[in-house]
């Protein structure tokens, strides 16, 4: 919507695609359970999947979205996969992200161990859960997220970075991040009087979309057909993302994906991989099999049989 003559749509948009969502998830065999989860002044909505049957605790799925992807990624990154094998899946919005993004204008959060921590606690108090068998993956830039969740909360049996991303600031071309300082003032002089005034329309729909999932302002003021006047502030949150110094505290074994042709976090999957200190495997799927490029978008069942039988080793009693 923020690249039509409608941004302010955005919100009714999303809307109705979350509709559409909630009733699927109401005509799934048995339907999902949905809750809502306490965070903070907000609730998460969370959606529980599980595989037809007598209730007994069986190993869960917690699936972590990234940056712009909807709730039906994860069904089909996982949900299906999950209750193929007779596991649960939770599919979850935290702030950046769906409801709490789009309706309630929450954005992103450094700090996603306390995002993961209370979902936890809710699949803790389920019978149909083992609790020590949860799992976590993480899909695009939720590979950075469910790194950080996982260095801090280590309730987690088994993490999966779909890629392995350590930054996601360094997903921002380079001539971006250069105009970041240290000096705030500064930094949004610059932007709006010898950036903003040159942008192109395509790279002004671009700045709205990837910065208002960092920052409420900016994402107002995208809904409003303008680029942002303060790029510091949601600069600051993207760079504070940055997972380096805390990936050798994640104690729970970890796979981490790679791609050919990796667009977004080129390089970054070996590097978060060289960096853990606990029981890890690190995967390329290539361009022989068709699951290049991001997430494998031509390869969504080849990534999640990768992902799964992976899962099931390490799950394993």
């Amino acid at each position: 919507m923020l690249g039509t003559d409608r941004p302010g749509d955005e919100k009714a948009v999303y809307q109705a695609g979350r509709d559409a969502w909630d009733t699927f998830t109401r005509l799934c065999s048995p339907a999902a359970v949905r809750a809502q989860v306490p965070y903070g002044k907000t609730r998460l909505p969370v959606w529980f999947f599980r595989p037809d049957g007598p209730a007994r605790p069986r190993p869960t799925v917690i699936l972590t979205n990234g940056s712009d992807g909807q709730n039906v990624d994860m069904w089909t990154y996982g949900v299906a996969a999950a209750l193929d094998r007779g596991w649960n899946a939770v599919v979850y919005d935290g702030p950046g992200q769906g409801q709490l993004l789009f309706v309630e204008e929450i954005p992103f959060t450094t700090r996603w161990e306390t995002v993961v921590g209370p979902v936890i606690d809710w699949l803790d108090r389920r019978e149909d859960v083992d609790s020590t068998r949860i799992a976590i993956t993480g899909l695009s830039m939720g590979g950075n997220l469910v790194a950080r969740a996982a260095a801090f909360e280590h309730r987690l049996a088994a993490v999966v970075c779909e890629p392995g991303c350590v930054s996601p600031w360094l997903g921002f071309d380079q001539e971006l991040r250069e105009i970041i300082t240290s000096d705030k003032e500064e930094t949004n002089r610059v932007w709006n009087e010898e950036v903003v005034p040159q942008l192109t329309p395509q790279l002004a729909f671009t700045v709205k979309k990837r910065f208002e999932i960092f920052d409420a302002q900016a994402l107002r003021q995208a809904r409003q057909g303008t680029v942002l006047t303060d790029v510091w502030t949601p600069s600051q949150v993207a760079m504070g993302l940055d997972v380096t110094k805390v990936v050798a505290k994640i104690k729970a074994p970890t796979l981490v994906l790679d791609y050919d042709f990796e667009q977004f976090y080129p390089g970054q999957p070996q590097q978060m991989y060289d960096l853990l200190r606990t029981r890890r495997e690190y995967v390329k799927l290539t361009e022989a099999t068709g699951a290049q490029l991001h997430c494998s978008p031509m390869a969504p069942q080849q990534h999640c049989d990768v992902v799964f039988d992976w899962l099931a080793d390490v799950l394993r009693r």
